[in-house]
């Protein structure tokens, strides 16, 4: 544990002689890691395939290439970013002149989580280095070969008092939040978010959360049901439905509800096969203990379609469930998997009274 002490000490030293300020510097650094991924990308994309299962076009996709572009926009407007900024001047200071200054916190800890593990450990690793900071990066226990890969390729082309990566699980995260960071990156559960704030306010310290939440679609009798049907799947399945934004329960119209079902039905066969569970390319369920919640919530309601699972290689089949309510087990928690519940309403009115006496969500996808 002394080793996080350590690191946090050096990059504060090394924050005070104030190079990371320095344009030219962060322009650099920003060119160095976006090497390094082009470098490792086949490596980068058969840790994913490890951990998650994720083919190499989904990998790319949803990860690689991501973080490809968030450099390439950095790059392009880091200048225009750090530039001052002419601002009016109030009356009571009259004949002064006021500007905008960006200043970068110091020294920042990113606590990444295991269902995107490469795009959301670097894309806030982008942020923070285009901004001038110094970083910790905590990346996930269960995303293990990604990490490994991500601590190599940190390791390869930034000091450790500049840039450095710290493996571990629930301790290494407690001990990490009892130090003082200068500002804190969480992604992950809201469970887990109200501990890393909590940890945060001892110190003031400025925190982002990017949490999920259940997140709802609602589709009413005016949608255009075929491509409603495809985009919910592509939405809700993708990587297994271990998505942040993805949407957690359908709210549908009762007069389109067969249509849109059997709609949903047919593109799932069309994107996934016959038996997804057996699909190579089709993206698992992070570990066991995930897998198993998620077989439980199965008995919500009834299983409309899918839900056959290998347990194996930890996959689950797009399910469908059918005559949910808000009691449910399924509506209590985040579901996080290939899990869709579907709520019929008559009137949109209704539709939105649901939603709206709930905890806001994170996304809400309207057709």
């Amino acid at each position: 544990m002394n080793v996080m002490k350590e690191t946090l000490q050096a990059q504060r030293r090394f924050f005070a002689v104030g190079k990371t300020k320095d344009l030219d510097f962060r322009i650099r650094q920003l060119h160095r890691l976006r090497n390094s991924i082009l470098k490792h990308e086949e490596e980068i994309l058969h840790a994913l395939k490890l951990d998650l299962n994720k083919s190499d076009f989904e990998a790319y996709e949803t990860e690689v290439g991501i973080v490809l572009e968030e450099i390439k926009y950095a790059l392009h407007h880091l200048a225009g970013w750090v530039r001052p900024k002419r601002k009016a001047t109030p009356i009571v200071h009259f004949h002064a002149s006021s500007y905008l200054y960006c200043e970068p916190y110091g020294c920042v800890l990113i606590m990444a989580p295991w269902n995107y593990p490469f795009q959301l450990t670097m894309t806030p690793l982008i942020g923070a280095i285009a901004a001038g900071n110094c970083v910790i990066i905590k990346p996930s226990e269960y995303s293990l070969r990604t990490s490994e890969i991500i601590e190599k390729l940190v390791r390869e082309i930034f000091p450790a008092s500049y840039v450095s990566v710290i493996k571990g699980g629930r301790a290494v995260n407690q001990t990490l939040l009892e130090e003082h960071f200068d500002y804190i990156f969480f992604t992950g559960s809201v469970t887990v978010g109200k501990i890393v704030m909590e940890s945060a306010a001892r110190y003031l310290t400025p925190v982002t959360l990017e949490l999920g939440g259940k997140s709802p679609c609602i589709v009413d009798e005016t949608a255009d049901i075929n491509r409603a049907a495809k985009r919910i799947v592509w939405g809700k399945f993708l990587n297994s439905g271990q998505t942040c934004v993805a949407p957690d329960y359908l709210l549908v119209h009762s007069s389109v509800k067969e249509r849109l079902v059997c709609a949903i039905k047919k593109c799932i066969k069309v994107f996934y096969g016959d038996a997804p569970e057996r699909n190579p390319d089709y993206p698992k369920i992070i570990n066991q203990k995930h897998f198993d919640r998620l077989l439980n919530l199965l008995h919500s309601g009834h299983l409309a379609a899918g839900g056959t699972y290998n347990e194996s290689t930890l996959q689950i089949a797009p399910a469908l469930l059918d005559h949910v309510n808000w009691k449910s087990a399924v509506m209590q928690e985040e579901i996080f998997g290939p899990l869709l519940p579907i709520i019929e309403f008559d009137r949109l009115e209704d539709a939105f009274s649901m939603v709206n006496t709930h905890p806001k969500p994170l996304a809400l996808y309207m057709f």
